[in-house]
């Protein structure tokens, strides 16, 4: 299949490459790190290993966001890859209801960042980098510490989104 260019009206449509992004699905990862009125959430879907050696991982921050100037800043965070039933939970924390409550969260070391208490995967981070591209920030963590909550015995699905909705993803069967 040969791929013709896109038209200029059309390369030019943010809505058009918007939605052609969507195509690729991805998982779904909430991001916590504390702030001055107390330990916040962002949902992601722009998050991807970097290296084994040294353990880095990174995602991404849009400049627009509310909650840019608290996670810009972050030192440490922790990064949470989440089951499908935390559709609920992702949905809060991508509309801006970002604050977490009492009992919503915990920290398993004295310096380190708020965790949520289930999470398919959790990344315990340390900053290791930001750098500007375009609209984002891109900021890598070097990851000090990660928590599986286990693998197909588990019977966890993870939370996908692909064309501007919510799915989940199975452990493979080959």
């Amino acid at each position: 299949m040969t791929l013709e260019p896109l038209p200029d009206d059309l390369a030019r449509d943010t809505a058009a490459y918007r939605r052609a992004l969507g195509a690729f699905a991805t998982g779904v990862c909430v991001v916590t790190a504390d702030s001055p009125a107390g330990p916040l959430g962002i949902t992601v879907n722009s998050f991807t290993s970097v290296s084994l050696t040294p353990r880095l991982v990174l995602w991404c921050l849009d400049e627009r966001s509310d909650r840019w100037p608290v996670f810009a800043a972050a030192e440490r965070f922790a990064i949470h890859v989440l089951p499908s039933t935390d559709k609920p939970l992702a949905s809060r924390f991508a509309k801006g209801v970002s604050l977490l409550g009492e009992g919503e969260f915990v920290r398993p070391a004295d310096d380190g960042a708020p965790c949520l208490p289930e999470a398919l995967v959790r990344f315990e981070c340390s900053t290791h980098d930001r750098i500007q591209m375009g609209d984002h920030l891109i900021i890598v963590g070097k990851v000090e510490a990660f928590h599986d909550a286990g693998g197909p015995e588990s019977g966890l699905e993870a939370l996908t989104f692909f064309r501007g909705r919510y799915g989940a993803a199975s452990e493979p069967t080959e």
